[in-house]
């Protein structure tokens, strides 16, 4: 796992893209599945049936820091896995809707499918 400058959070690319990189405001829409690393549980894939892709703003906190941060300096196509600590996921609140738990560690794969 390779350290994000200034971050917690750590990646590993599964597999290299080769299209544009993701910066920080591009509109990127992608496939996503979060687990809990303490249960091993999946709370959430945009490959489940009924899901769809997910589009967000980059680099802007749209999403939690671990996810935004991550997966800056990704290109279309690539596969990028985060652990993601709870200080930069959902913190000492967890998500509870979701299944994650207070101070909850992710894990989450993602796809980067399109950048505008």
């Amino acid at each position: 796992m390779q350290a994000i400058p200034g971050h917690k959070t750590t990646y590993e690319t599964q597999n290299e893209g080769t299209g544009r990189t993701v910066s920080k405001g591009q509109t990127v829409t992608v496939h996503a599945t979060g687990v809990v690393v303490e249960s091993g549980k999946k709370f959430w894939s945009t490959k489940d049936p009924g899901q769809q892709p997910f589009t967000y703003q980059a680099g802007v906190g749209a999403v939690i820091t671990g996810w935004d941060q991550g997966c800056l300096g990704m290109k279309e196509g690539e596969v990028r896995r985060l652990n993601i600590p709870a200080a930069e996921g959902y913190g000492a609140g967890g998500f509870p809707a979701w299944g994650i738990p207070p101070n909850g560690t992710l894990d989450f794969t993602i796809e980067v499918l399109s950048i505008k």
